[in-house]
């Protein structure tokens, strides 16, 4: 019987609308277990994730049988509900429109985890909208300004 055999790594990259601070240090660690949870029950792996106050990275092993948009709409999703139920903010939390996704062969996942892992260390030196158009412009993706994420500078 043929089986299916892939090496699918992607970097999620999403952020808080509005751009606000509302992801709480002490909130960080029960927010990357349930995403984790989503991302595991979507038959997925989780390699990395760090959510900054107004974003988070997320690093996962793709199997084709999902597409990443549905993946992230999931996350989105269920994180929100999950934010909202948790009233750790005291108005609706929602995620921004859109995201980014990049692809990663296998040799550089050591450095993707290190990199996301280190977000707090990574945004001392570079905003996260810096962040944001390095990875458009590494990536060679062609964008319009007006359909990025609301930016606070």
């Amino acid at each position: 019987m043929a089986n299916t055999y892939s090496q699918i790594y992607i970097q999620i990259v999403f952020a808080v609308k509005g751009r606000e601070n509302l992801i709480k240090k002490e909130n960080r660690e029960e927010l990357h277990k349930f995403i984790t949870g989503i991302i595991s029950n979507r038959g997925q792996k989780l390699l990395a994730i760090f959510a900054m106050p107004d974003h988070v990275h997320i690093l996962v092993g793709m199997k084709p049988n999902l597409s990443i948009s549905d993946l992230v709409r999931d996350i989105k999703a269920g994180s929100s509900k999950f934010i909202n139920d948790s009233k750790w903010i005291n108005m609706k939390f929602n995620w921004q429109e859109g995201y980014g996704a990049f692809s990663y062969s296998k040799s550089h996942l050591e450095n993707v985890i290190k990199y996301i892992l280190n977000q707090e260390e990574n945004h001392k030196k570079q905003t996260f909208k810096e962040e944001y158009l390095s990875f458009l412009e590494k990536f060679e993706i062609d964008y319009e300004e007006k359909y990025l994420f609301d930016w606070i500078e």
